[in-house]
């Protein structure tokens, strides 16, 4: 019976099955939610007895939080087997693809990196546009501030950026820095390329292995996704949300304006083709579970997976795939524009020209491509920005606090953004090889 259950699973259809496992997790998310409500009607109703409002709040909030956290151990199971395999897949993969594959094909990665880079200082633009459209600004007192350190220049980020690629091999793993990885990666590579015949096949069929726990774990994806939803909705509901609505809807709007109209207009004026049935293949299998993971390093083993769906050149995708996880950041760049103008509009005394403010799409870009490939890695980007406009770093942060309170909506379409455009970049490059 089980092995029947879990065939016919294996079998079904991906997509379907996660959007399944959105709805089950959105239902049971706001159930829990709301269901201290009872609670609340005991004290509206002037009710004082301490036992019985204690009591009632007791039998209700503690079952609903049992039964979120419990369902939330398979949002946190999914997302930490895609982080473990994460680090280990790009090392073996690039490692791999320039050890055993012919690099007369492989021409691809200036056009890549180009549109990587196009993209982010693009999507910067549109953030700057889209925050004198629609000026904010932000009630930052009383927002606790993050307490974590933040650069103060962009020396400091390139220093940090150096720093990162000569980092031990073993603590890069370990730690998930992607920028050491892959220089340790590429490095390995070139240094073994001329082995053995026998040595090379031992590097191809290690590939083969951690492919084949990849998708393994994919498959659980609606598990881990059904998981995630309702532990996100169970913890904020609606309400921690209502009072940053327009700035949220900023945020994503300025972000569907980059995914919609601005990559497909690269797309278009490189391939001269309908960018939309691309546009939305990507949206739909990488999109989708890069939103509820909300960690672009994490998505780089269902980037890998559709790139092969999708019929594109192995030693292209190994390597762009996952160098888009650092350095392609158009959500990034969004966000970091946007909260820094919506920081200078929430000061009286400082006034910034639509021409000044152009100057912020450079810093934006720049400091989205050294974000982190995790949760929440764009927001400590957040205050060098400010810094352009002479904003302290103590507002800064407190903007940095705003960032993570919308965080579950903000982080989740902006890694959705990132990601998948790093497939969407690939397959434009591997097509247009010759």
């Amino acid at each position: 019976m089980f092995s029947k259950l879990a065939k016919r699973f294996a079998d079904g259809n991906l997509i379907i099955q996660i959007l399944i496992g959105i709805a089950l997790g959105a239902v049971i998310g706001f159930w829990t939610h709301y269901q201290a409500a009872p609670y609340n009607e005991l004290i509206a109703k002037g009710v004082s007895d301490a036992a019985q409002l204690a009591a009632a709040k007791k039998d209700i909030t503690d079952v609903a939080n049992s039964v979120a956290n419990s369902i939330a151990v398979l949002g946190n199971l999914f997302v930490g087997a895609l982080k473990a395999i994460a680090p280990i897949l790009v090392f073996v993969l690039v490692a791999t693809s320039i050890i055993v594959k012919e690099f007369g094909h492989a021409k691809g990665m200036q056009k890549v990196v180009t549109l990587y880079l196009v993209g982010t200082f693009l999507a910067a633009v549109v953030a700057v546009v889209a925050s004198f459209l629609f000026p904010m600004e932000l009630v930052l007192k009383g927002v606790e501030s993050a307490n974590m350190s933040a650069p103060q220049g962009i020396v400091d980020v390139l220093k940090d950026l150096i720093f990162k690629m000569v980092q031990n091999p073993i603590t890069a793993l370990s730690s998930g820095n992607y920028i050491g990885i892959i220089t340790w990666a590429v490095g390995g590579g070139i240094a073994m390329r001329f082995c053995t015949q026998e040595t090379k096949k031992v590097f191809q069929d290690v590939s083969d292995g951690v492919t084949k726990i990849v998708r393994f774990i994919i498959r659980l994806a609606p598990f881990g996704i059904f998981g995630l939803v309702t532990i996100s909705i169970h913890e904020t509901g609606f309400e921690a949300l209502a009072g940053y609505l327009k700035l949220i809807l900023v945020l994503v709007g300025s972000m569907a304006f980059v995914s919609f109209v601005v990559y497909p207009a690269m797309v278009f004026v490189v391939t001269k083709k309908n960018p939309y049935p691309l546009v939305m293949t990507c949206v739909r299998e990488s999109a989708v579970t890069a939103f509820f993971t909300r960690s672009s390093a994490a998505n780089i083993p269902v980037n890998m997976a559709l790139c092969k769906k999708l019929g594109l050149k192995e030693e292209l995708y190994s390597i762009s795939i996952p160098l888009g996880a650092t350095i392609n950041m158009g959500g990034a760049a969004v966000t970091i524009g946007i909260l820094a103008l919506a920081a200078v509009n929430s000061i009286p005394s400082i006034t910034v020209d639509f021409g000044d403010a152009l100057l912020l799409c450079f810093i934006s870009a720049l400091g989205a491509c050294g974000a982190s490939g995790v949760a929440g890695g764009s927001l400590l980007l957040v205050p060098l920005a400010c810094a352009l406009f002479g904003i302290g770093n103590d507002i800064a942060m407190q903007v940095v606090g705003v960032g993570f309170i919308i965080g579950v909506i903000q982080d989740s379409v902006e890694t959705a953004v990132n990601s998948a455009s790093d497939v969407l970049f690939t397959a434009v490059a591997s097509e247009t090889i010759e």
